[in-house]
């Protein structure tokens, strides 16, 4: 697209508008591609989610599902419009590389070389319009030894180390339950398309962007890492503890679990005081940060003692009048219910044409007005596809003959 286009300019300061004017073409599937294209979608994008006839593979992720929909799926799938292409067919692939020339974006998580093989690759398409941003994610990246590996987010915690490093000293390796690494890879994909939307707008040509879950799983244990290149020494599994201070862990309470937060010197000794022994603060075993560390099972034998005789809530009560920080171990039911999250607007309510209702964590850049950046629902496999073949340009006559030679699909609930 020509990005002086003054027809694409942001036309509002909010940031649910900054990419207004802005059309992103998304083949990804299950998480951390689909995650990075709704983000843009939440920031105004016009988002596209073109779908093989038998739909994005994350759509079959479940329990739990809603009215036959898959609630993994449409998490991640707000704010889009579902296209289907049969890419395998020659009109298919041909009316990709119409659409991609009257796109600004292209975010697809295929193994590499398959967008090449169906004559959608970035070269094909750059050559219809240069200024195409085209992201690629995948599981090691586009070059290297394991190109050409398959992986999804567990195996990709496994072999980045991160697994090794979740749980207690005597469990087995353990993985992060949610999806960190198709979390945090759909985070910095969508950083990378704007730093790449931002360098387009500049010098008027595109990029591809090579994202992997690999990298973004290396980048996730920053710190982890860092330590270990520094001391050459392997991390132990601390299960809640932080390895590099004390008591910066969870303790069981009289009535649930509570986590401390209490390293620093001030703090410690504040600590220290509100169990009623102040001499502990000064104990040699644990008078210093170092020192707490290294002998922090005894430490935590202590303060488990002191911290069993009253409940999370009073325990919050008297450290926080003390600016000791803490906060209850808060399962999903508890989170729901806290004031924090409901002034924050951070659940949204979105409607899909077949799941009805649907609750999910909005986007929470910036500022809490959460709700007005859900202008779509997670749409159903082709729900859009004639609406938005209209747009591109095509005639009636022209979806017609893609409808009927199979290389288009428009679900039929919604063809009217």
């Amino acid at each position: 697209m020509n990005p002086s286009d003054t027809s694409r300019q942001i036309t509002a300061g909010s940031i649910n508008d900054a990419l207004r004017g802005v059309r992103v073409l998304d083949f990804t599937q299950i998480g951390a591609g689909p995650l990075a294209a709704m983000q843009l979608g939440d920031m105004g994008a016009d988002v596209i989610k073109i779908e093989a006839p038998g739909g994005d593979i994350g759509r079959k992720l479940g329990p739990p599902w809603q009215e036959g929909e898959s609630v993994v799926s449409m998490s991640f799938n707000r704010n889009k419009r579902s296209l289907v292409i049969d890419m395998k067919h020659a009109q298919g692939s041909a009316l990709v590389r119409r659409l991609a020339s009257q796109s600004d974006v292209v975010l697809e998580s295929f193994r590499p070389g398959v967008m090449e093989r169906l004559g959608i690759g970035y070269e094909a398409l750059r050559a219809v319009n240069p200024a195409l941003v085209f992201g690629s994610v995948s599981a090691y990246g586009q070059t290297g030894p394991w190109r050409d590996k398959a992986g999804v987010d567990g195996i990709v915690q496994a072999v980045s180390g991160l697994m090794s490093n979740v749980g207690d000293e005597d469990s087995p390796p353990m993985k992060v339950l949610v999806p960190a690494v198709d979390m945090v890879t759909g985070f910095i994909s969508t950083s990378a398309v704007l730093a790449a939307l931002r360098v387009r707008d500049a010098t008027g040509q595109g990029q591809h962007l090579d994202l992997s879950l690999y990298n973004a799983a290396i980048m996730l244990q920053q710190s982890a890492i860092a330590s270990y290149l520094s001391s050459g020494e392997l991390p132990l599994r601390t299960g809640t503890a932080a390895p590099y201070s004390a008591p910066n862990e969870a303790y069981p309470t009289k009535d649930g679990w509570i986590m401390i937060a209490a390293y620093h010197d001030d703090r410690w000794r504040a600590l220290c005081r509100l169990l009623g022994d102040p001499d502990l603060a000064d104990h040699p075993d644990f008078a210093t940060i170092p020192k707490r560390v290294a002998n922090r099972k005894g430490l935590m034998s202590v303060l488990k003692v002191h911290l069993a005789a009253r409940t999370s809530a009073e325990w919050q009560a008297l450290m926080e009048a003390e600016d000791i920080i803490c906060g209850p171990i808060a399962d999903y039911g508890m989170v729901m219910q806290s004031p924090q999250l409901a002034h924050n607007g951070l659940i949204v309510d979105t409607q899909s044409s077949v799941a009805g209702s649907v609750r999910m964590p909005g986007m929470s850049m910036c500022d809490r007005d959460g709700q007005s950046r859900v202008h779509q629902g997670p749409p159903a496999i082709g729900e859009h596809t004639t609406e938005i073949l209209a747009e591109f340009g095509l005639t009636r006559e022209e979806i017609d003959a893609l409808l009927a030679a199979g290389a288009v699909r428009q679900r039929p609930a919604a063809a009217s």
